[in-house]
């Protein structure tokens, strides 16, 4: 016995080894959230924790071991006897760091890094991994669109193959366990049902069984699929379908290849009649399971006890939960009688040989009814001196073992009481063979079930006696001549009116031959496929069973290309998976050209070499065109995609003139690092505007026609990511502006990052005195040496007009030259260091500037051009005076 300890008090293990007679704790370093034992090895456990780590014990929780972290919740599993190889092998969903979804299988005594293995190449969706059976399912979601992938028998996965058209929105897996896969397909039209799918045997080809199942959600908002497999009889299902806006429920026999109303009982409880005729009115129940494993749910069937089905339902037009009452059926569901008008949780007993029912919890109660007959005739007993709201009951397992334990509570305030029942006295004897009969499983009268009549032996009704054995074994099972009934339609074909299977619009059969290579055979598909397990035999099947034919060679035709994930865009040093099929042509005899656009190719002799897909590295950023070439000795056939490859903005800087005229066009310019091709969207923000300007390229024109102070903001997107950069920019009609310059001692001090150049350039505004400082603007610009651009602008209000605007900007300028020339400009950087400002004498800049600056290197050029026309005029003039000198002296004629 193994006991978990209340985390909020503590985090704990205690064990019993002696059923219960004294227990050991042991410390847990984590939390346990959920617990999964091995099936075949009873000490194995895995315990799933609060933080998402997954551990494994191998003795009974006695010690533990990390197996994984970031595993996705309720989505990890043990091995599957005589699949894998290895008994502890542990499959589960887990993320990477950066949240991304894998399937990931290792050891589970051994999962380091080196030693795990991920069977699906790529990312998966979360909550997708289902290992069932022989079957393991994983989901893979892009550009909005699901699709879903299955390895049979650990074999490579394969994209499932559901009508081309149902556009799943979700799916479930119903079940896996009759060698083929049922599925409840949620299509892009559908908001409150499902559409049944059933597959072939290897869950790859699916095709429609029932349309519009209904569904409701369970407490823990997960959807309940109104589906009911029937226990102990093979292919036989119930669901509720939604028609016409009314739910009704149906029948099959067949996995879904026909299905019909259930008929009502004749008579009800009193025995009086009841007038249902089918299709207007029928039996209907609800196939809702109970979430309490101690209670049976509205329906009940067991293996033990073949053909017997017990349910809560209604008799009328629709599914209804009023005015519902107790129904069973002892042959599988042809005939129905009612047993009770009170919903009852009902249990079998003696391997199916008795039933027990009692009262729904929500009333308290202190009876019991026991019935031998299958239904037809109950006895009360009484378990309890008071009544008992009945929690749950757990009927012990075993041949011999004649105890179930009642466990409940007298009042929502009292502790929970435990009852052991020992029903063994109600049975007088043991059960001999004249005490059972034979049945035979039927379908209104129609024997041939799954393609075989079957005959099962059952207990006599009103026999008194322990059955003690399994009485669910099938007497005799004989093979039946192959029908139509025992075929369904195969993938790609619908069944019309009058029931035959024709392919549907977007199908085209011959597309299955196409991809075989010559030499070879395939199977051509008559429209049908046999029912999965049927047995029928001879009969039609010859005519309706797929056609072994040989395979031609013709040319490659249908060449598609695709990346692995099917996505358009990939990392930079990421590899990048190429997938190459072909539709038609063999693919043996073609040849294979894929040219990945960055000036490499590979070339393959025939495509089979390339089912594992075709990686490729690319090393810089760009949108490639990726092109493949199939080619054969009759013609050709070329396929390409646009792939683009980026890499992450690190960082963006926008540059833009400080001040510009109004109605003059400016240049603004985004720079990236690292540098990238065409592969980044630009966001322009442009003062007020409420819609950005959208380019490709790094730059653009615009002119700004009202004057004053606007903020230009620039985002550059890549992948999933987004950066911006923003400018103010005051716009004038006209302006001045003086180069500065600093002594040396402010370059030892320069970070040259943004925030730093702000701070300095207020400060330099407070050092130029008596001009008021919505005139001034100072742009220090990036770099060293430390240079700034000062701007005078004109007042806000220019009551005096533009004359005497200008002449009083050309007043402030000389002054404020001359107190530059003086080095009466100064501030202080730290104590003790004191910062000069120069204007920098050498510009051809004109003071009433026309023409906006774009950057400090433009700047800083325009100051080099200067410095070395000058130079190169100082030494010309030098030269010349020399050359005078020379010729004077040594009377050499001038030229």
């Amino acid at each position: 016995i193994m006991v978990l300890t209340d985390p909020e008090f503590e985090s704990s293990i205690l064990i019993s080894s002696d059923e219960g007679a004294s227990y050991q704790k042991y410390r847990l370093n984590f939390f346990v959230l959920s617990l999964l034992f091995h099936h075949t090895q009873e000490d194995w456990a895995l315990a799933y924790s609060h933080d998402q780590k997954l551990y494994s014990s191998f003795d009974f929780g006695r010690k533990w071991q990390l197996v994984h972290e970031r595993v996705t919740p309720n989505r990890f599993y043990w091995s599957v006897t005589g699949l894998d190889k290895e008994l502890d092998l542990v499959h589960m969903e887990a993320h990477t760091p950066d949240g991304h979804c894998q399937y990931v299988t290792c050891r589970a005594q051994a999962c380091s890094e080196s030693s795990r293995t991920y069977p699906f190449s790529g990312y998966i969706e979360t909550n997708s991994l289902v290992v069932q059976d022989e079957y393991v399912f994983v989901q893979v979601t892009t550009t909005g669109r699901a699709s879903y992938y299955v390895s049979y028998q650990r074999e490579p996965f394969v994209c499932i193959k559901i009508p081309k058209y149902s556009l799943p929105k979700d799916m479930h897996i119903v079940s896996t366990d009759q060698g083929q896969v049922f599925t409840a397909v949620q299509e892009w039209n559908q908001n409150d049902t499902y559409n049944l799918y059933i597959s072939d045997t290897r869950g790859i080809y699916f095709t429609l069984a029932l349309e519009n199942v209904r569904t409701s959600r369970g407490l823990g908002g997960n959807s309940m699929i109104d589906l009911y497999e029937v226990a102990g009889i093979e292919g036989m299902l119930i669901a509720n379908r939604k028609v016409e806006n009314q739910v009704k429920t149906y029948i099959t026999y067949n996995k879904g290849r026909d299905w019909r109303l259930l008929q009502a009982p004749a008579t009800d409880l009193a025995g009086n009649p009841i007038h249902c005729v089918l299709p207007f009115c029928s039996l209907h129940l609800q196939l809702q399971m109970s979430e309490n494993p101690y209670l049976s749910g509205s329906i009940s069937t067991k293996s033990l006890a073949p053909g017997v089905i017990v349910a809560t339902g209604n008799i009328g037009s629709e599914l209804s939960y009023n005015n519902v009452a107790m129904f069973i059926s002892s042959d599988a569901g042809n005939n129905w009688r009612q047993i009770f008008e009170e919903e009852h949780n009902v249990w079998f007993l003696d391997k199916g040989g008795a039933l027990v029912a009692v009262k729904q919890p929500t009333v308290p109660t202190r009876h019991l009814w026991i019935s031998f007959d299958e239904g037809r005739q109950w006895t009360r007993h009484s378990f309890s001196a008071m009544p008992l709201f009945v929690d749950g009951v757990l009927v012990e397992a075993g041949v011999e073992n004649q105890i179930m334990t009642f466990f409940g509570h007298f009042s929502h305030r009292s502790e929970w009481q435990l009852i052991k029942i020992d029903y063994k006295s109600i049975f007088t004897r043991r059960c001999t063979e004249g005490d059972y009969q034979t049945w035979h499983l039927h379908n209104q009268g129609e024997p041939c079930i799954m393609g075989q009549k079957q005959i099962y032996m059952k207990r006599r009704p009103g026999n008194y006696c322990v059955v003690g054995w399994d009485n669910s074994r099938i007497l005799s099972a004989e093979p039946c001549i192959c029908r139509a009934h025992d075929f369904e339609c195969d993938y790609g074909f619908d069944r019309r009116g009058d029931g035959n299977c024709l392919p549907a619009f977007w199908f085209n059969p011959s597309t299955l031959s196409r991809s075989c290579s010559q030499g070879q055979n395939y199977l051509n598909s008559t429209g049908y496929r046999k029912v999965v397990a049927n047995n029928c035999t001879k009969g039609v099947k010859e005519m309706y069973t797929a056609r072994k034919q040989q395979c031609l060679n013709r040319p490659p035709r249908g060449l598609v290309l695709t990346t692995h994930d099917n996505k358009l865009t990939a990392n930079m040093g990421s590899n990048v998976t190429f997938l190459v099929r072909l539709e038609e042509g063999d693919s043996m005899r073609t040849n294979i050209q894929l040219d990945f656009g960055d000036g490499t190719a590979v070339s393959y002799s025939n495509l089979s070499w390339t089912q594992e897909g075709i990686r490729h590295v690319y090393r810089s950023a760009g949108i490639f065109r990726v092109t493949t070439l199939a080619e054969n000795s009759l013609g050709f056939d070329t396929s390409s995609l646009h792939l683009h490859v980026t890499c992450p903005v690190e960082h963006i800087q926008l540059l833009a003139p400080y001040v510009v005229i109004k109605n003059k066009e400016v240049n603004l310019t985004a720079v990236v690092w690292p540098s990238h091709f065409r592969t980044l969207t630009y966001f322009w923000w442009l003062g007020n505007n409420t819609e950005p300007i959208i380019t490709l390229d790094s730059s653009i024109s615009h002119t700004f026609s009202t004057e004053g102070m606007v903020t230009v903001t620039v985002q550059v997107s890549s992948g999933d990511s987004i950066l911006q950069d923003t400018r103010s920019i005051a716009i004038q009609e006209f302006f001045k502006s003086l180069l500065l310059s600093f002594s040396p001692n402010l370059d030892e001090a320069n970070p040259d990052i943004p925030e730093w150049r702000q701070d300095v350039g207020r400060v330099i505004k407070k050092a130029v005195a008596d001009i008021p400082e919505e005139q001034l603007l100072v742009a220090v610009f990036p770099g060293i040496p430390t240079a700034a651009e000062l701007f005078l602008l004109p007042p806000r209000n220019q009551s005096d007009g533009r004359k005497r605007t200008e002449e009083d900007l050309e007043q402030i300028s000389e002054i404020l030259v001359n107190a530059l020339n003086q080095i009466s400009v100064e501030f202080e950087l730290k104590p003790g260091s004191q910062v000069i400002v120069y204007i920098t004498q050498l510009t051809l800049a004109p003071l009433v500037d026309s023409i906006p600056r774009h950057s400090s290197s433009a700047m800083l050029m325009l100051l080099s051009v200067v410095f070395l026309g000058l130079a190169v005029f100082l030494i010309y003039k030098f030269k010349r005076y020399i050359h005078k000198r020379g010729r004077k002296q040594k009377n050499i004629p001038a030229s």
